[in-house]
């Protein structure tokens, strides 16, 4: 059996890709898109023709609703791919509107069930900000589901839990970039790998966290930098991975345990952690390393919108 194999025994593996040709050889349940991985996409000579098609029948229309029913077009085509669900972002420079979020993400709904998707198959993707948090809340109470993204504090993740959001995405590659650069020379690669990795250790406190206390808000560990990040985490509820170190999974038969394990979460003696907006303004304000994330992945993430919108409106 390869670690890909392997690893689906006890993590629902989801394609983390915009790229739905790919999709099909690694037969993964859920896949997941950004605004990044779209553009990426849409670059590709096999996919100017989807572009295309969609920017001509909606001409005319408000930049946003033409952006939102390109990424609902991509949606439905990983969705005919995969046999769950697939995340859809809202636009990141909405990340510290809660109303204009709740109704981005109505629209994109309403858009994915005019092409006859079921509501249960798209989590709505939206930044874990304080806003972010309370608009996945109010879309939660109306059945939409949420996918909580650039995430990167305990905070977040326990504010998330509280507003009982369906899913969030703790990012392990991004928290291990930034400790690594803080660290520079003095990195050492060997001691800082595999559970000690600080990425690893963040998910792992979060999954001890949430199995613990009962909550049933899904962790989903995303952005690898490498296969050990992965295998360190295997028993995760899900982990979205790149094609690429899919492909790497795939071609190893190295033997795969268990890390993460909900019974044994479950017997820990944990603290009891609730945050209202000011302990939780404060406790992300106190991490460094995530309010640098959280901030550079939003601009990143809206950067790649506008880029999105120059090449809509240059065709």
């Amino acid at each position: 059996m390869n670690q890909l194999d392997a690893l689906k025994q006890f993590t629902t593996v989801v394609a983390d890709t915009g790229d739905f040709k790919q999709l099909a050889q690694f037969q993964p349940r859920d896949a997941t898109t950004n605004p990044s991985l779209i553009l990426k996409a849409v670059q590709k000579p096999e996919y100017a023709p989807l572009l295309q098609e969609t920017v001509a029948h909606w001409k005319g229309r408000a930049m946003d609703e033409i952006i939102d029913r390109l990424l609902v077009r991509f949606g439905c085509e990983i969705l005919a791919t995969i046999p769950g669900r697939v995340s859809t972002e809202v636009d990141a420079r909405l990340s510290f509107d809660t109303d204009a979020t709740v109704a981005r993400a109505e629209r994109i709904i309403e858009l994915y069930q005019a092409e006859g998707v079921h509501i249960d198959r798209v989590l709505i993707k939206i930044a874990s900000t304080w806003e972010g948090i309370q608009a996945a809340e109010k879309l939660e109470r109306k059945g939409i589901h949420t996918n909580l993204t650039l995430l990167f504090a305990f905070c977040q993740a326990v504010a998330c839990g509280q507003a009982k959001v369906q899913l969030i995405s703790p990012f392990v590659g991004r928290i291990y970039d930034w400790y690594k650069k803080q660290a520079g020379a003095g990195w050492d690669e060997a001691a800082r790998s595999g559970a000690n990795d600080p990425g690893v250790q963040s998910v792992t406190q979060i999954y001890n966290h949430y199995k613990r206390f009962g909550i049933a808000t899904e962790v989903m560990g995303a952005s690898f930098r490498n296969v050990g990040q992965i295998t360190a985490l295997a028993g995760c509820d899900l982990l979205t991975i790149a094609p690429e170190l899919l492909a790497q999974l795939a071609a190893s038969d190295a033997p795969l345990q268990r890390a993460l394990h909900a019974d044994a979460a479950k017997a820990m003696d944990l603290p009891a952690v609730n945050y209202d907006e000011a302990g939780f303004r404060f406790a992300l304000n106190e991490d460094a390393m995530a309010t640098e994330k959280l901030a550079e992945g939003i601009r990143a993430f809206a950067a790649d919108a506008v880029k999105l919108e120059k090449l809509i409106l240059a065709l």
